[in-house]
């Protein structure tokens, strides 16, 4: 399978391994779920980019000011079902491109969804940069590059 570039917005299937379970001794995501990229960082010139994604989750976020709810046309437009989500912002992954962890969507033998629209996208990097400079985010690094 060929990689799409790593963009910000640009929402993939990834197993996602929460801050919690991490803290619990996980190794791997319990489940593959959608994730927006957030930051795609190249160190250096040849190098495989470092990537930084959010999660998309069905549950209400515990605090709700730390994520933002997906609106439906967005939900269709990326072809995720049509129950509620939110894109989680005080618990990100982070991993070398492409990654152990990235997925294919059985639904279109593809790692992602399209991207979230820019001024949708901006609000979810602007939450990002006030969460991460408050230092009310947690970060796991998937991989031993990205530590």
């Amino acid at each position: 399978m060929a990689f799409p570039t790593p963009e910000p917005g640009l929402v993939i299937a990834f197993s996602y391994l929460w801050s919690e379970e991490a803290e619990q001794g996980h190794a791997e995501g319990s489940k593959t779920r959608p994730c927006a990229i957030v930051v795609a960082q190249i160190l250096e010139e040849g190098q495989a980019p470092r990537v930084v994604v959010a999660p998309i989750t069905h549950s209400p976020p515990a605090n709700p000011d730390r994520a933002l709810e997906l609106p439906a046309a967005i939900r269709r437009h990326l072809g995720l079902d049509e129950d509620r989500s939110w894109i989680i912002l005080d618990d990100f992954n982070v991993f070398t491109w492409p990654g152990f962890d990235l997925r294919t969507d059985p639904k279109t033998g593809r790692c992602d969804y399209g991207f979230l629209p820019p001024l949708f996208f901006e609000q979810m990097r602007r939450k990002y940069l006030q969460l991460i400079a408050t230092s009310a985010a947690s970060v796991t690094a998937r991989d031993e590059a990205a530590t």
